[in-house]
Order: structure tokens, then C-alpha cells, then sequence
């Protein structure tokens, strides 16, 4: 089928209304032909990649294509950088929330991975090794830390009986088991294990 050339003086309303009327994909091709360069110079300025603009024209093509039989366009010159600019907004967002997606994806695994490996670690040392790291830091613990841990772990006292049992206020006790768990922790942490 021969392309149809328009002349120039035929304006961009009256091509997209024929267009419209008759769905000759060859007006909408001599329409958009008019605005290619404009439409991809938009395109450009949004994305900022001369691939990703030059995919957009295309895109922009489609949906001037797909709209126009449905709409009534008084100014085809406004009108067509709306559309343009819209599809590269909506594209702008969706890589946004691509990225977004991506990261919290490699968090989770990161997160995942850690928690596997330090589990696998962890259940690779055998008992004695965990026992002997664990007396170790005992050994690192004031007098009365390692006195108050032996008697509530090992002993199985309550803090009263732990306060009765020493010279110490069950306050004491409470606070002297608080912090020497959270010495054996830092300690136990210090040997990576």
C-alpha cells in the first residue's frame, strides 16, 4: 500500500481526528512523524538514558495510537507532551519502586544469609569448645558477678537465697547477674562465638 503524504498545511487536529474516524495507522505514523524528535527530547529529559528514551517514544506511539480514537483532542501539541510526560513519570516510579523492591529484597537475604552462616558457625563448635570460651569468661568477671551467675545458674538459687546465702541485697543480686550476663555476652561475642 503506497504511504500517504500529507501536505504540511494539514493541521495536527485534523490528522488525529482522521485518524480517529478512519484508525489509518499511516496518519497517526505521519502525525507522530511530526513529533518524534520533540516526543524523544522529552523522553531524554525525563530518563536520562538515550536507550530507555528512545524505547519511550515507542511506548508514546502506542498509547497516542491506542487514546486518540477515544478522546477528543482540541490541541494535539499539549495534549501529546501530557501523554509523553505521564508514561515517563509512571516509568520514573516504577523503576523507584523496582529499586525499592530490589533493596529490601537483598536486606532480607543479606539478613537471611547472616543468620544462616552464624547458625552453621555456631553449631559447628562442639560443647567443649563452647564450655571452655564460657569458663574462660568467667574467669574475666568481678568476684561477686561470677559468684551470683554460679549460684543462680549452676545452683539454681533464687535471688533471696542467693541474698541469704551471701552478704549481699537481693537488689544487688539482681543487678550483679544483669551485668555479668552482659559481660559473658560481650566476652562470648569478643571469641566469635
Amino acid at each position: 500500500m503506497p504511504r500517504l503524504h500529507l501536505e504540511p498545511s494539514v493541521t495536527d487536529e485534523s490528522l488525529a481526528e482522521s485518524f480517529a474516524q478512519t484508525g489509518n495507522v499511516e496518519l497517526a505514523g505521519d502525525l507522530f512523524e511530526r513529533y518524534m524528535q520533540p516526543v524523544y527530547g522529552v523522553c531524554l529529559k525525563y530518563l536520562r538514558e538515550r536507550d530507555a528514551a528512545k524505547e519511550m517514544v515507542m511506548r508514546v506511539f502506542e498509547k497516542m495510537v491506542a487514546e486518540l480514537p477515544h478522546v477528543t483532542v482540541n490541541a494535539f501539541k499539549p495534549w501529546l507532551y501530557v501523554v509523553t510526560k505521564n508514561l515517563c513519570l509512571m516509568e520514573l516510579r516504577s523503576r523507584k519502586s523496582a529499586r525499592i523492591r530490589e533493596q529490601r529484597w537483598g536486606d532480607r537475604m543479606h539478613a537471611d544469609v547472616e543468620n544462616d552462616v552464624s547458625r552453621h558457625l555456631y553449631q559447628q563448635h562442639d560443647a567443649h569448645v563452647l564450655s571452655e570460651a564460657l569458663r574462660d569468661c568467667m574467669t574475666r568477671l568481678n568476684d561477686h558477678q561470677r559468684e551470683c551467675i554460679e549460684l543462680f545458674y549452676f545452683e539454681e538459687l533464687s535471688y533471696q537465697q542467693i541474698a541469704d546465702s551471701t552478704t549481699l541485697e537481693t537488689g544487688k543480686v539482681k543487678s550483679y547477674i544483669q551485668n555479668g550476663k552482659r559481660n559473658l555476652k560481650i566476652c562470648m561475642e569478643k571469641k566469635a562465638l
